[in-house]
C-alpha cells in the first residue's frame, strides 16, 4: 500500500474491532495482552475513544464496552447501504458459477420488488423484470421473506393479498403456506416448484440487515429439467452463500443457515 497509514488510528481500529471477536467488555489489561500493546498506549487510546463516545466504561468493574457513537454510526451505515450496489458483484459471480438467472428482490412497504436480474444463457422466458412486484405466496423470493418476518407481519400480509393461482401447482391456502415457514427457516431456503410459471423452478434465500431483520431475498431460477439431483445441491449452496455474503455486507452479525 502506497498511502502512509497513521499508527495510532490503526491501533484504535484494532481495539474497536477486538470487541467483535472476544468479549462484550474488556479491561485495559485484556486489550493490552490481546493486541500486544503496552498498557500506557492502550490507556491513552481508550480514554480518547471514551471521550468521543466510541467506548464507555462500566463503573462497577472498570471494563470498557462499545459506546453509543458506534451504534449511531452503524445504524447510519445500515440505513444508507444500497442493497443493489452491495449485491451486484456477488450476483454476477453467482451467475458465472451457475450459468442461470439470479434475481434480487427487496421488501418495500409490504411488497416484494425485483431490483436486480442477471440472466444466464437459458432461452426460457422468466416471469420477472426489474421493478415488477413478486407475489409473496407463489415465488421463492416471496416465501423466503415471509417465513422470516414476525408472525403478526406475515399474517397481515397474507390476509391482505390476493392468493392468485398462476399454475396448477400454486399454493393458495394460507394455512398450507404458513406450514412451509418452519421448513424454510430450518433449511435456509425456499422453493418455487412451477408455482409461478410452468417449467420453472426457483431456489431463494433471505437477506438480513444490520438489525437482523429480513429486508430482501436472492434467488436462482432455471428450467426445472436442469435442476436435477446433480445441479440442484450446487444451486442451493450457491444461493445460500450469496445471501449470507450480502447479509454480512449489510452489517448482519447473526448466523445464516448455510
Amino acid at each position: 500500500m502506497s498511502e502512509r497509514l497513521i499508527q495510532s488510528v490503526e491501533r484504535a481500529a484494532d481495539i474497536l474491532e477486538l470487541f467483535l471477536v472476544t468479549k462484550p467488555e474488556l479491561s485495559i489489561k485484556e486489550i493490552s495482552e490481546n493486541l500486544n500493546l503496552s498498557k500506557s498506549t492502550v490507556h491513552g487510546i481508550i480514554k480518547t475513544l471514551e471521550h468521543r463516545g466510541y467506548l464507555q466504561q462500566n463503573p462497577e468493574d472498570l471494563k470498557y464496552k462499545p459506546g453509543i457513537k458506534l451504534f449511531e454510526l452503524g445504524n447510519f451505515v445500515g440505513k444508507h447501504l444500497d442493497i443493489g450496489q452491495v449485491a451486484r458483484p456477488i450476483i454476477r459471480d453467482l451467475v458465472d458459477e451457475l450459468n442461470e438467472t439470479v434475481h434480487l428482490v427487496t421488501l418495500q412497504r409490504d411488497e416484494i420488488i425485483y431490483i436486480e436480474k442477471v440472466e444466464g444463457h437459458s432461452t426460457l422466458t422468466i416471469y420477472s423484470h426489474i421493478g415488477k412486484r413478486a407475489p409473496f405466496h407463489s415465488t421463492g423470493v416471496g416465501k423466503a421473506v415471509l417465513a422470516h418476518l414476525n408472525e403478526s407481519d406475515a399474517n397481515r400480509i397474507l390476509s391482505s393479498i390476493k392468493l392468485e393461482s398462476f399454475t396448477e401447482h400454486t399454493i393458495t391456502n394460507i394455512e398450507k403456506i404458513k406450514e412451509l415457514f418452519h421448513t424454510i427457516r430450518e433449511q435456509g431456503y425456499a422453493v418455487d416448484d412451477e408455482e409461478i410459471e410452468l417449467g420453472l423452478k426457483c431456489v431463494a434465500a433471505p437477506i438480513f440487515n444490520h438489525l437482523g431483520n429480513v429486508v430482501a431475498s436472492i434467488s436462482c431460477a432455471a428450467p426445472k429439467m436442469r435442476l436435477d439431483e446433480i445441479k440442484l445441491p450446487k444451486v442451493i449452496a450457491g444461493i445460500k452463500k450469496a445471501a449470507a455474503d450480502i447479509s454480512r455486507s449489510l452489517g448482519y452479525q447473526g448466523k445464516n443457515n448455510i
